[in-house]
């Protein structure tokens, strides 16, 4: 299993292709606004969209057993930010509409405000249920239905 940011380089991707049944990525933001800022990314899009690409061209879409055991695949990680900031609708119609429908989503709610946060509202508290709420309803609107924890 390979456990990642995201925001990996396509040729490192490309190296490890046969090496890895299950890459586990993030896809932290789904605007380079947001990436700059909180991260110091500003390509971050970008790259992580090539870089997932790529893990779903080598592993595919995430291939359990009888017991719900990941045997091999792609299992993306959003994590939700307070007031919007993970562009959660740009990340869902991403993978929806240029990885899979049937992709494997992970959508996290557990965002802990913590050393510097406190000086960048919104970051400065933890997401509401109605921000989870809302990202699941997203993902099911760009029609994904893998998400994990949900029926």
């Amino acid at each position: 299993m390979y456990n990642c940011g995201g925001y990996e380089s396509v040729e490192t991707i490309r190296l490890l292709d046969g090496i890895f049944d299950i890459y586990m990525p993030d896809f932290k933001y789904g605007n380079n606004e947001a990436a700059k800022k909180l991260s110091a990314a500003p390509d971050y899009v970008e790259t992580a969209k090539t870089a997932i690409k790529e893990m779903h061209r080598q592993a595919g879409d995430l291939v359990m057993d009888k017991r719900g055991i990941a045997q091999r695949g792609l299992l993306i990680r959003h994590l939700i930010l307070p007031g919007g900031l993970a562009g959660t609708r740009e990340v869902m119609k991403f993978i929806a509409k240029e990885i899979s429908k049937n992709s494997y989503i992970n959508i996290m709610d557990q965002y802990r405000p913590c050393y510097k946060a406190f000086e960048h509202p919104p970051m400065d508290r933890r997401i509401t249920g109605e921000e989870f709420e809302e990202a699941v309803r997203i993902a099911r609107e760009e029609g994904l239905e893998r998400l994990d924890g949900f029926v």
